[in-house]
């Protein structure tokens, strides 16, 4: 059985995994979710490489919500660059899905871009795992997880 893995975080303001895991169900069968939470972003690299390796897990999604700061920022191109390898030391993708404080002005407004890009991202990463040509029909086209797409440079 294929496994999913959703890596997360306490530091997180909203329970991205929860939306995440909501959204996958809804997507079918044939696969286990397998959950491991820890708690700050540069955390989640080990984590991704544990849910990997020992959980033999095929594809990672790693939810965070960096603060509004700089040193969050930072942090987060940290957590980046610890993805990029583990992907290449594991060949298996770690889906990086953050949503930065700063990114909405009103707490409601943040929550629901946090719901809304962990699920479209958990989309991915099933379509990743099980149908492939379903991004491949997409390319081009202007996805953007979260806010409103915005659609491909040629009509």
């Amino acid at each position: 059985m294929r496994k999913i893995g959703i890596a997360d975080t306490t530091f997180a303001r909203y329970d991205m995994a929860g939306a995440a895991i909501d959204e996958l169900k809804s997507q079918g069968t044939g696969y286990k979710v397998v959950r491991y939470t820890v708690p700050g972003i540069k955390d989640l690299p080990v984590a991704a490489k544990k849910l990997l390796e020992e959980q033999g897990c095929d594809i990672v999604l790693a939810l965070g919500m960096p603060g509004p700061e700089d040193i969050d920022k930072q942090s987060a191109l940290v957590a980046d660059y610890g993805f990029q390898n583990v992907q290449l030391a594991t060949n298996k993708h770690i889906l990086g899905v953050f949503v930065y404080e700063d990114e909405a002005k009103e707490k409601k407004e943040l929550a629901r871009l946090a719901e809304r890009r962990s699920r479209e991202h958990a989309i991915n990463a099933f379509n990743l795992l099980f149908h492939p040509e379903k991004l491949t029909g997409r390319a081009g086209s202007g996805q953007r997880e979260g806010f409103e797409d915005a659609g491909p440079l040629e009509e």
